[in-house]
């Protein structure tokens, strides 16, 4: 009887242990509000949305201790819309994030599976942190995707610089591209995509560099706002409650052939006061150059925040768009009309885009509630 006590004391001890070496955390954000927008095709439109200052999601992550200051790390992570309950991309379970790797702290941080693209480093330096209307809005949504079959490796930090690399996949016998190359499908499918990133953080500066390409089925740089190259440049600067974020990114496709543009130049500049620990201000502005008649355009920002404790906030922003004659930027991370279904002119793709019509204006505004769990 007692050999039976004490061996189940043990095995119970050592699960103990075991499970003291590792741990799962659950944990996401929720945003909801309501929006205004003009200058839509159809005219304005009010609706209850969710995600204007943050994408509402929750995740889990994990890790274990291997010994030697390593540790195996996953982490899972679905973006969703609580206005609806639907999930952020139908069918995929964890559209975010979907990894596993490796960490420690000497040699860095290995994951492999999906991911946030690489060129999401610019949300650090985003004054409006990706909200629906920022960075993101007038390279129409380049700097934000997510990707697939990817390897990323994090460095720790060495006399202040850091660097990030990405690489993904095509999982194709067309290494560049996809196994449909040369049909139109392949528009609509990504081919191979990486990139890479170095920091140097100081106590009054940050400043980061980023170099990413994402191909076309084909393997191609075939469209300016989701298969090309992107170089960016970016640099905080904090000077006690005021935070100064600016950044220059150039973008480039050199296969396109529908007669769109093949450059592109984005900068931004936006100044944060911290009035006081609960409330801030940010005001901003973001301009985009195109060439081959793509025009160009202005957006100009205004954000509010007031914390009511550690993990909630209210938030108010508003913002306003204004295109040249040929340009029809949204205020919104949103494809060109022409590019809504993958190279077609349909009236449908037109009409459902929340672009304005060329040479016109939108203005906008959204005000809500963030909970952090």
């Amino acid at each position: 009887m007692n050999k039976k006590w004490i061996a189940a004391s043990v095995l119970s001890v050592t699960a103990v242990g075991a499970q003291a070496q590792s741990s799962v955390t659950l944990y996401g954000r929720i945003d909801g509000g309501i929006e205004y927008v003009n200058g839509l095709k159809n005219g304005s439109r009010i609706r209850a949305e969710s995600g204007d200052w943050g994408t509402s999601l929750w995740g889990i992550k994990g890790s274990e201790d291997l010994g030697g200051g390593t540790q195996a790390i996953f982490k899972l992570e679905e973006g969703f819309q609580i206005m609806t309950g639907q999930m952020g991309s139908p069918g995929d379970l964890f559209n975010r994030y979907a990894l596993v790797g490796l960490s420690n702290p000497t040699y860095g941080t290995f994951e492999m599976g999906r991911s946030l693209f690489i060129s999401n480093g610019v949300w650090d330096f985003d004054p409006f942190v990706q909200e629906s209307f920022s960075s993101a809005s007038l390279v129409r949504g380049r700097n934000w995707p997510q990707i697939s079959n990817s390897f990323n490796y994090q460095s720790p930090s060495l006399a202040g610089f850091d660097f990030a690399g990405q690489y993904a996949l095509s999982n194709s016998t067309n290494f560049n591209g996809a196994n449909n190359a040369g049909t139109p499908a392949a528009l609509s499918t990504t081919g191979r995509a990486g990139g890479a990133q170095i920091t140097y953080t100081h106590t009054l500066i940050e400043v980061r560099g980023i170099y990413d390409e994402i191909r076309d089925g084909n393997g191609q740089f075939s469209n300016l706002f989701a298969f090309s190259r992107e170089y960016s440049a970016a640099v905080n600067l904090t000077f006690g409650p005021v935070k100064v974020q600016a950044a220059y990114q150039h973008l480039n496709a050199n296969a396109v052939t529908d007669g769109g543009p093949t450059s592109a130049d984005h900068e931004w500049l936006g100044v944060t006061y911290q009035f006081t620990k609960v409330a801030a201000l940010t005001v901003g502005g973001f301009h985009i150059n195109t060439n081959k008649g793509g025009g160009n355009a202005t957006l100009y920002e205004m954000t509010g925040t007031y914390n009511l404790s550690k993990r909630t906030f209210l938030f108010l922003t508003a913002a306003t768009v204004q295109n040249s004659s040929t340009a029809n930027f949204s205020l919104f991370a949103e494809p060109p009309d022409n590019s809504a279904a993958f190279n077609t002119t349909s009236t449908q793709a037109i009409q459902n885009s929340q672009n304005p019509y060329p040479g016109h204006s939108q203005t906008g505004g959204f005000a809500g509630i963030l909970h952090s769990f």
